[in-house]
């Protein structure tokens, strides 16, 4: 299991460096959409998340840590695009990548109430299996499950909404020209 996941995270880092650099929002998009690989991550609240469950739904896969200042500082930002695209068959995922700070995690949490749950990988599984070098780190997934983009480092979420929609809905033409 461990073999395929590093597999598919190597696959997924060549498809994305050989990618073509056109960006929206500093989303580098690949040349070949493959299958977010799946996983299943227990929340800040206990439950268990899976990937595949979401399939139907665009997902913006957020990585993050507490430790990370810029991460903590999208928090509030990535709450108010999480609602204004929940009605467009969005999801906001996040995923913490904190080792051994559950309780941290969950006192983060707490204290900013982002109105969103976090997953946790405490043993960084996710993490290696999407390449994860930098954070934040986001990836948008289609519908379809397939990774659409990467967005790495700080942006300016409140901005994106219009521009991820179309993205994700495939008229990235119509946002770049």
């Amino acid at each position: 299991m461990r073999m395929l996941m590093m597999m598919c995270a190597l696959f997924l880092h060549s498809a994305l460096i050989y990618a073509d650099p056109m960006e929206i929002f500093g989303v580098v998009q690949p040349k070949v959409r493959m299958m977010a690989p799946d996983f299943s991550l227990k929340g800040v609240d206990g439950n268990m998340r899976t990937l595949s469950s979401l399939r139907g739904k665009s997902v913006i896969l957020h990585f993050w840590a507490t430790w990370c200042a810029p991460c903590r500082q999208e928090m509030p930002v990535l709450h108010a695009l999480s609602k204004e695209l929940e009605d467009k068959n969005f999801v906001l995922l996040c995923v913490n990548v904190d080792r051994g700070n559950q309780d941290g995690v969950k006192a983060f949490m707490e204290e900013i109430k982002p109105g969103f749950n976090s997953l946790l990988d405490p043993e960084g599984d996710v993490r290696n299996a999407y390449s994860i070098r930098a954070l934040p780190t986001s990836y948008l997934i289609g519908r379809d499950g397939k990774i659409s983009g990467l967005i790495m480092g700080e942006r300016d979420w409140s901005k994106a909404a219009p521009a991820l929609f179309n993205m994700m809905q495939g008229d990235v033409k119509d946002i770049v020209e």
